[in-house]
C-alpha cells in the first residue's frame, strides 16, 4: 500500500472517533442530579442543586456568547451569519421560556409536597435542561468552517 493511501485510510479511521467525542457528553437527567446531591439534608439537597443549576447556568450563557463569537468568525457571506445570528438569539430566547415552563410542570408533577421537595424537582430540571441545551450548542458549532 502507498504512502498517500495510508494516510488517508488513517484519518478516515480517525472521523468517527472525532465525531463521537464531540456528541457523547454525558449529561445526567433530573433523577440522577437529584441522586447526586442526595447525600445531604433536603435543605442541603435543595442547596446542592441551586449550585448546580447556577453552574449549568453559567456554563450556557459562556458557551451562548462563544456560538455568536464563533458565527461572526464563519466563513460564510455576511447576510448568512447575521441570519445564523439573529435566529441563535430567538432560539436562546425560546429556550429559556420553554426551560421555565418545563420545569414549572416537573414541579408541579410533586403535588402537595412541601416547598422544598417542589424547588429541588425544579432546580433539577433547570440544571438538566441548561445542560442538554448547552451540549446541544457546543455541537451546532463545532463544525463550522471558520474564516
Amino acid at each position: 500500500m502507498n504512502c498517500i493511501k495510508f494516510i488517508g485510510l488513517c484519518l478516515v479511521a480517525l472521523l468517527p472517533v472525532t465525531t463521537f467525542a464531540v456528541s457523547t457528553t454525558v449529561i445526567l437527567d433530573e433523577r440522577a442530579l437529584r441522586e447526586k446531591c442526595s447525600a445531604f439534608s433536603q435543605a442541603g439537597m435543595r442547596e446542592c442543586l441551586e449550585k448546580e443549576a447556577v453552574k449549568s447556568q453559567k456554563a450556557l450563557q459562556k458557551t451562548e456568547k462563544k456560538a455568536l463569537n464563533t458565527l461572526s468568525k464563519w466563513g460564510e457571506k455576511p447576510k448568512y451569519i447575521s441570519l445564523a445570528k439573529a435566529n441563535l438569539i430567538a432560539a436562546n430566547q425560546d429556550f429559556a421560556r420553554y426551560r421555565d415552563t418545563q420545569c414549572k410542570f416537573a414541579s408541579s408533577l410533586g403535588g402537595g409536597a412541601a416547598g422544598n421537595a417542589l424547588e429541588i424537582q425544579r432546580l433539577a430540571c433547570v440544571t438538566e435542561l441548561n445542560n442538554r441545551r448547552t451540549n446541544q450548542l457546543r455541537n451546532a458549532i463545532s463544525d463550522l468552517h471558520l474564516k
